[in-house]
């Protein structure tokens, strides 16, 4: 064999190695294609999934504005518990002044 003879054989046989691997790749290609049912499928389920991204969107939202409706009235009632607390204490301080006063009273008699 000489050197024309090795490079034609060479070039056939890559030849021949390029249009196996497109065939092997086009076949492959037909073979794992989505059909038209698998397509409407895809469709739907994306239309499905953006509805449940809005959905969760929208709960995401009422979540957050309850979340602050609730820290307002937390907020108010432990100012109204604080409130509370100091005029229960007042009271309190009050009381043991009438009863000292009270019990000066009835000494005295």
């Amino acid at each position: 064999m000489n050197r024309s003879e090795f490079v034609a054989a060479t070039a056939i046989i890559l030849f021949a190695a390029f249009l196996l691997g497109w065939f092997a790749c086009w076949l492959l290609g037909r073979l794992t294609r989505p059909g038209q049912a698998e397509i409407g499928e895809l469709h739907k389920l994306a239309a499905a999934l953006q509805e449940a991204e809005g959905r969760r969107d929208a709960a995401e939202a009422l979540l957050a504005e309850r979340e602050a409706a609730m820290a307002g009235r937390l907020a108010g009632s432990e100012a109204e518990l604080r409130a509370t607390m100091e005029a229960l204490r007042d009271a309190q301080g009050e009381v043991e002044e009438l009863r000292d006063y009270i019990e000066r009273a009835l000494a005295r008699r």
